[in-house]
């Protein structure tokens, strides 16, 4: 799995980093996602699929490696 974010999108609400905080942080200033880990282990697919689901303004995107 591979992570990206999109941090112009990003309205710093944090659930993802709620979900998945081995993968997604926020930055101290603003709020605005930070991506930890951009390709998270298996054992974290789920909580990163979760947080990409319950992020507000759809700034996680979601792909496989090549």
């Amino acid at each position: 799995m591979q992570v990206r974010v999109d941090e112009d999108k990003c309205c710093g609400a944090g659930s993802c980093v709620l979900a998945a905080p081995e993968v997604f942080d926020q930055r101290d200033e603003d709020g605005v996602v930070v991506l930890l880990d951009p390709e998270p282990a298996e054992h974290l697919h789920a909580a990163v699929r979760e947080a990409a689901e319950v992020c507000p303004a759809a700034a996680i995107a979601l792909g496989t490696r090549a």
